[in-house]
């Protein structure tokens, strides 16, 4: 920027004021230079002094030697002018925004209340229902309230502690998603853990009334814990970091699922994370491949999932630990039950935005967060094997390749990125072709105008998980029955009368409601030995 005027160029404060504005910067906006130098001038208007009337001024000092006079000292501004401050009001609350019309002395009022109700003042886990309901809480936040309040060591929680620690809690965390976390979560930690949820859920399989069939087999309350937590990690804990933080808590469902546990006793009908039909089906499938039911499930193991639709450069990938945690499974080759879950939700919903990360990670061999296209050849030539072994010609890779791209459009030429894949919103077809050949060969003889139609849809539909539990539950349970009818056919040989079909559809529900039960009795024999 030019200053015209000759008086401000030479002035030494004026560039002590630009030597202090670029010192810090790269750069000096114009706007921001404007502002300084009107800053300075103002300065520098205040600085002089004023002339008082009246006041003589000094006579001028003349040598006797030289008529000519004195030079003038040059003036030195010692006064550095501060940056002007910009209120700016604060924008980031990581406990949620404080409401200062709130009254916290009401809800303890109520607290007080509430336990003057309960014998001796004394709250165990199912009076604190009633507690949690008071202070504006979901019913199944009863067991974290529990926990905090020092309940599991005395069990039971008078009403000093619990108001003690509820005071704290209003004091320091403001939304339900930074409370619910620092009810859950280990002391001087702000995020949850997978074994953090444990108490929560072992709250939900005890008195939720869908799953009251469950008191029977005690020993299978953790496969169906482990379940819901690994879902909740899947869908909730986007970063991968297996920690769930109080914004991914806001960003989810997860407590809007939570508190429709206790409006609604259905718990199938609640098809996010709880749904006892999902868990079924998921431990089933499990169950098929572990045929030593030690929990763990080897490489060939996986590859036998679904008549070996998946090949086995993809199941390499798995089981080298890219989208695994834990040295089990790269060390001994093992995947467990939680990771099976991961595997099984991801394969069956590619749409599922973690379950397009799972498979980027898969096939993304180097690790530089781009699919190559030496990458997509790596995986396309087992493909292209296979097809042959069953007498199908394969498409050439160059031309697939062109259809790949085309269907994927990448910003850059070449290169496919986790972006391109989520936004072209046809991840499933991607995946399919490259590692699945009995999904990529039905996706050959689909109409491509049905699977345009699926892409523009952006209702409500059920997701290709939903989808796909729902229809495996319905086989799980013709199978159950069909298994059941055979054996009392034997018993009932000789009797006329056939069975009414209220009284069959009575029998295969307890027949499918004890068959996991059976399962793990045998499953305890096992470890046990």
């Amino acid at each position: 920027m030019m200053i015209k005027e000759t008086s401000l160029r030479r002035d030494p404060d004026l560039r002590g004021e630009l030597a202090f504005l670029a010192r810090g910067c790269d750069f000096v906006l114009p706007s921001r230079f404007k502002k300084r130098l009107k800053s300075f001038q103002q300065t520098q208007i205040q600085n002089k002094p004023e002339k008082k009337p009246g006041t003589p001024l000094p006579p001028p000092a003349i040598s006797p030697s030289s008529p000519r006079p004195l030079s003038p000292v040059p003036h030195v501004n010692n006064v550095v002018n501060a940056p002007l401050s910009i209120n700016i009001p604060r924008f980031y609350f990581p406990e949620g925004l404080p409401d200062t019309c709130s009254n916290h002395e009401q809800t303890v009022s109520r607290i007080e209340t509430a336990f003057m109700d309960i014998e001796d003042q004394k709250a165990d886990i199912y009076e604190m229902g009633k507690i949690a309901k008071v202070c504006g809480c979901p019913l199944y936040w009863k067991a974290p309230m529990f926990r905090a309040a020092g309940g599991e060591k005395t069990g039971f929680v008078t009403a000093q502690s619990f108001i003690a620690m509820w005071r704290k809690l209003l004091n320091n965390h403001h939304d339900d998603a930074s409370k619910f976390i620092c009810l859950l979560a280990k002391p001087n930690c702000s995020s949850l853990e997978q074994e953090d949820f444990i108490p929560l859920l072992q709250d939900v399989v005890d008195t939720h009334p869908g799953l009251t069939f469950l008191k029977d087999a005690p020993e299978f309350h953790s496969r169906y814990i482990t379940t819901v937590i690994q879902r909740i990690f899947y869908t909730v804990n986007r970063s991968w970091s297996g920690k769930i933080t109080s914004t991914e808590i806001r960003k989810s469902n997860f407590l809007q699922t939570l508190a429709l546990l206790e409006e609604e006793e259905d718990i199938n009908q609640i098809t996010d994370y709880f749904s006892y039909e999902h868990f079924y089906v998921i431990y089933c499938k499990f169950w098929e491949l572990d045929t030593d039911h030690d929990l763990y499930i080897s490489q060939a193991d996986l590859s036998r999932y679904n008549d070996q639709a998946s090949s086995s450069r993809i199941i390499e990938r798995i089981f080298s630990g890219a989208v695994t945690r834990g040295k089990t499974i790269q060390k001994e080759g093992r995947m467990s039950y939680a990771d099976f879950v991961w595997f099984l939700i991801s394969e069956e919903d590619k749409r599922n935005p973690t379950s397009i990360e799972y498979w980027f990670r898969c096939m993304d061999v180097d690790g530089d967060g781009v699919l190559s296209m030496y990458e997509l050849e790596h995986f396309y030539e087992e493909q292209c094997e296979r097809m042959e072994a069953m007498g199908i010609e394969p498409l050439p890779f160059h031309d697939l390749l062109c259809q790949m791209l085309d269907l994927v459009k990448p910003a850059v030429d070449g290169k496919i990125t986790l972006r391109d894949l989520k936004r072209c919103r046809m991840a499933h077809i991607f995946y399919d072709t490259f590692f699945n050949l009995e999904k990529y060969l039905d996706h050959e003889q689909r109409d491509p105008f049905a699977v345009q139609k699926d892409v523009e849809n952006d209702g409500p539909e059920p997701s290709d998980w939903d989808r796909f539990a729902a229809e495996e539950y319905e086989t799980l349970v013709a199978e159950e029955s069909a298994q059941a009818q055979f054996q009392e056919g034997f018993e009932d040989y000789e009797t006329d009368e056939p069975a009414s079909p209220s009284e069959f559809g009575n029998k295969g529900n307890k027949i499918l409601s004890a068959s996991l039960p059976e399962k793990c009795g045998k499953l305890q024999s096992v470890d046990e030995e």
